[in-house]
C-alpha cells in the first residue's frame, strides 16, 4: 500500500462530480465484488446509489444474497443503496417491435411486398443484438437520472469494450444511414410528379437516435463524471488483458480511473509451517506485483488481500470497504 500515490478514496475526492463508475477486467477477477463494495461505500456517503449489472451473465443477486433481477431493490440494509440486474429480454422484444415498425414503413415507402418479419428475424439473430439492448438499458438508466451515483458491473473486458464503444460505432453507422437516407429521399422527390415533400419518420428516427448517442458519448467521455476501473489479480493473464484494453479505452476517449489489484496473499501471515504451495503462490504474486508497479505505477488505486472466506452478503461487503476505500492518512 505504501507505493499507492492516489488511492481510490483520494481519487473520488479529487473528482467531486463523479457520477458513473464502471468496473471491468478479465472474467473471475472480482469485478462484481468491487462494484458491490463501491456502491455500498457511496451509499454510506449519503449518495442515493444504483448498482447495475450490464453483464448478460448476472451475479449481483448471488453476491448480495438477494434477488435483484429485473427490478431495483434496496440492498445490504442500506437505504441509499439500490441494485438492479438488467433484464434484456423485454428490451430485445421492444427492439424487435421497433424494427418491425420501421421496416414496415420502409417497405411500404419503397413499394416492396416482402414481409418485415423476415428482416426482423435476421437482424436480431446476431449475438451483438443482446449487447446493443444492454447498451440501450444502460443509457436509459443514465438519462433517467434518478440516482446521485451509478456503479456498473460490466461483462468481461472484451464485452465491456464493445458495450462502451457502441456510442462511437452507432454514431458512425447513423451518419452513413443519414447520408443514404437523404440521397434516397432527394431522388424520390426529384422523380415525384407532385413535388410534394413527404414526411419521413425514418429520417426523424435516425436524427433522434444520433442525438441520443451523442449525449451518451458526452457522458461516457466526461472525465469529471465518468471513470472505468480495471480489476486484476496478481497473475500474468489478467494483467496482460487489462494492459491491452486500457490502451484501447484511452483511444476511445473513455476515462480510465485506475487499476484495482485483488486477491493478494498476505505474506506476513505465512509462518514456518506454511505449505510449499502457498509459499510458491506468494513468490509468484510478488513477481507479478513488481510487473504491476512497472506497468501501472501511480494508476494503482487499491490492493485487496485474499480473504479467508468468499465475499458474499452485506457483512463481507462492509468488510471489503476498508480495503477498497482506505481511509485518508
Amino acid at each position: 500500500m505504501d507505493q499507492i500515490t492516489l488511492s481510490m478514496t483520494q481519487y473520488l475526492k479529487n473528482h467531486p462530480r463523479m457520477k458513473y463508475i464502471f468496473f471491468g477486467g478479465k472474467g473471475g477477477v472480482g469485478k462484481t465484488v468491487m462494484a458491490g463494495t463501491a456502491a455500498l461505500w457511496a451509499a454510506k456517503q449519503g449518495k442515493r446509489t444504483l448498482l447495475a449489472s450490464t453483464n448478460p451473465v448476472h451475479s449481483l443477486s448471488s453476491l448480495l444474497e438477494q434477488d435483484v433481477f429485473g427490478k431495483a431493490a434496496v440492498v445490504c440494509d442500506e437505504q441509499n443503496c439500490f441494485a438492479f440486474e438488467i433484464d434484456t429480454k423485454d428490451t430485445i422484444e421492444k427492439s424487435k417491435e421497433e424494427i418491425r415498425r420501421k421496416m414496415n414503413w420502409f417497405l411500404k415507402f419503397a413499394d416492396i411486398t416482402t414481409k418485415a418479419d423476415d428482416f426482423v428475424e435476421s437482424a436480431t439473430m446476431n449475438p451483438a443484438f443482446e449487447e446493443s439492448a444492454m447498451f440501450e438499458n444502460m443509457v436509459d438508466l443514465m438519462f433517467k437520472d434518478e440516482y446521485d451515483f451509478y456503479v456498473f458491473d460490466t461483462a468481461p473486458t472484451a464485452n465491456a469494450r464493445r458495450l462502451l464503444g457502441m456510442s462511437k460505432v452507432y454514431s458512425l453507422w447513423v451518419d452513413k444511414m443519414l447520408k443514404s437516407r437523404s440521397e434516397a429521399k432527394s431522388l424520390r422527390e426529384l422523380l415525384s410528379y407532385t413535388k410534394k415533400k413527404e414526411a419521413d419518420p425514418l429520417m426523424d428516427d435516425l436524427l433522434s437516435f444520433k442525438d441520443r448517442m451523442g449525449k451518451a458519448a458526452e457522458l461516457l467521455k466526461d472525465e469529471a463524471l465518468t471513470a472505468f476501473f480495471f480489476v486484476t489479480l496478481p497473475e500474468s493473464l489478467p494483467i496482460a488483458v487489462i494492459t491491452r484494453f486500457i490502451n484501447w479505452f484511452h483511444e476511445f476517449g473513455i476515462p480510465v480511473g485506475g487499476v484495482i489489484v485483488n486477491g493478494l496473499i498476505q505474506k506476513e501471515q505465512a509462518g514456518a509451517d506454511t505449505t510449499e504451495f502457498v509459499r510458491n503462490r506468494i513468490q509468484m504474486q510478488e513477481e507479478h506485483m513488481k510487473e504491476i508497479w512497472e506497468i501501472f505505477g501511480d494508476r494503482v488505486r487499491a490492493i485487496l488481500p485474499l480473504l479467508e472466506t468468499e465475499i458474499k452478503g452485506a457483512k463481507m461487503l462492509n468488510r471489503t470497504i476498508d480495503y477498497l476505500f482506505v481511509p485518508e492518512r
